[in-house]
């Protein structure tokens, strides 16, 4: 299941600090605007304390955990939307990802140029967002051209799309996104069609020096990033891009020893990557056993046969039954033996919700 968040931001914010700190690989990351000319892709593990603690109960030969991807997409800049700085090659780059990653400059650093002149977080993400409702806007009145005469002949299904393409062009207009309006189970099937940049879901990520990091509520950078994204029903996560590539090329001993030095309780790479994870309705259930313990991505609200069809296509047409038990049952119990002698292992069907965190043998005949 292969999803991906795109880094965006101005040039010089930290996106590529970033994306090298979240890959721990070196790609160009340079004092100038439009270092990164193509779109730089990585996969990384998705962190989960769980896994941890199965590993220790089974002590596993292999252990695999769930993944998730990450593209590194360079500077936008006032205009890209009509081709200026690297203009649409960037925009159609942030097309092809699932959810957006918006990294905003919260530092002052005279020896790091802004391409605006000034440090002013909400002028940059408001340059961007722009650019997208604009972009945006293009492919709707595109669209509306295509579906008028239809929508007028009374052709079947247009009328509906008209409407909602009309709906889509106020807002967009007057630089509103997509995703913040509501719509019908229709429309959005509609919508969906229409792969537009305002309706990914968004992750601000604000990039801080290491000064501030310790205690981000005292930079004022920060708050209002915060202001934004509440009012906005999105996420605001606050980092230190140069520090978390540091920590980055560290084991797992000494990234902890230094965190606490720092007194942080979680690297901002964790927040990020579980976050844009669950931003995207994203869940984990695990198989386990002395071979392998793994985890495995699934989609919120997958039945049991469809998420035995992500092990293996035979395991869904054939599938029979899923003998379940919960995460948390077997950190309290320990084995499965336990588990068995406390009712605690049970049997699903096909009709069978499955829940995060779910421990699960699959049974199937083909």
């Amino acid at each position: 299941m292969s999803l991906t968040a795109g880094i965006v931001g101005l040039p010089n914010v930290g996106k590529s600090t970033l994306f090298n700190a979240i890959t721990n690989s070196q790609v160009l990351a340079e004092n100038y605007p439009f270092a990164t000319i193509n779109p730089n892709v990585g996969v990384v593990e998705v962190p989960d304390e769980r896994m941890d603690e199965i590993v220790k109960l089974f002590n596993p030969k292999r252990t695999i955990y769930t993944t998730f991807e990450f593209t590194d997409i360079a500077g936008l800049v006032k205009g890209a939307s009509k081709g200026e700085g690297l203009g649409n090659q960037f925009l159609s780059h942030i097309r092809q990802t699932d959810a957006i990653c918006h990294v905003v400059r919260c530092f002052d650093d005279p020896d790091i140029m802004h391409v605006d002149g000034s440090v002013d977080p909400i002028r940059d993400i408001e340059t961007i967002n722009f650019e997208l409702c604009i972009a945006d806007l293009e492919t709707v009145e595109n669209r509306i051209g295509k579906v008028y005469r239809k929508a007028l002949a009374k052709e079947k299904g247009y009328a509906e799309e008209y409407a909602l393409l009309l709906k889509l062009k106020e807002a967009l207009s007057a630089g509103r996104s997509s995703r913040y309006l509501e719509f019908t189970k229709e429309e959005k099937a509609i919508l969906s069609s229409y792969q537009l940049l305002t309706d990914k879901p968004v992750i601000y990520i604000a990039n801080m020096s290491d000064e501030d990091i310790a205690d981000p509520s005292t930079n004022a950078y920060f708050q209002k990033v915060k202001e934004y994204a509440a009012k906005e029903g999105s996420e605001a996560i606050a980092i230190c891009a140069s520090m978390e590539q540091e920590l980055s090329s560290l084991n797992k001993e000494e990234k902890e020893a230094f965190m606490n030095d720092l007194g942080i309780q979680k690297s901002g790479l964790d927040q990020i990557i579980q976050a844009a994870y669950h931003l995207l309705g994203l869940r984990t259930f695990f198989t386990v056993g002395e071979p392998e313990c793994r985890a495995w991505t699934f989609h919120e609200g997958m039945l049991a046969p469809q998420c035995a069809g992500i092990i293996h296509t035979d395991f869904e047409k054939g599938f029979i039954r899923a003998e379940i038990y919960s995460y948390e049952d077997l950190a309290e119990y320990h084995t499965e033996q336990s588990l068995k002698e406390h009712g605690k292992i049970r049997l699903e069907g096909k009709n069978y919700v499955m829940q995060d965190g779910d421990v699960v043998f699959f049974r199937f005949n083909v």
